[in-house]
């Protein structure tokens, strides 16, 4: 298996960023059989205005922990 973590790890800053790693991870898993806990949901109270601690940063955060828990499940296949 070749998943290279570094880009995966690097946190996103964008929707569409984020879909797409969330996308690739999952794809990978399946290849092998394995089943990811669901990704973080999108945010759905931004009020758009650019808050300090506004929750797509939240989000953004835990989908460095969710990846993080991928790429373990993933890592796990070759062990």
């Amino acid at each position: 298996m070749s998943t290279q973590t570094t880009p995966f790890l690097q946190p996103t800053t964008d929707r569409a960023s984020a879909q797409a790693r969330c996308s690739a991870l999952c794809a990978q898993a399946a290849q092998y059989g394995l089943a990811l806990r669901a990704p973080p949901l999108e945010p759905t109270t931004c009020c758009g205005r650019g808050c300090n601690g506004c929750v797509w940063e939240s989000y953004y955060d835990a989908l460095v922990y969710w990846r993080e828990d991928a790429l373990a499940a993933l890592a796990s296949v070759n062990t």
